[in-house]
């Protein structure tokens, strides 16, 4: 759960990192940004969900 929890911080962070680039027009920023804001947040939703819900995923 604690893991989940980190990792959904990382990828809230990853979402200002974005938003941040967005203003600087730093598309390759942008692109690493996102995916990794992607990536984190299907990470720690899954992890959320498998500690919740063990037998289920």
């Amino acid at each position: 759960m604690v893991l989940g929890i980190i990792l959904l911080f990382v990828a809230i962070l990853s979402v200002f990192a974005v938003f941040r680039e967005m203003k600087h027009r730093n598309i390759f920023a942008i692109l690493f940004s996102g995916a990794s804001a992607l990536v984190f947040g299907w990470f720690s939703v899954m992890t959320i969900l498998n500690a919740l819900f063990p037998d289920t995923f």
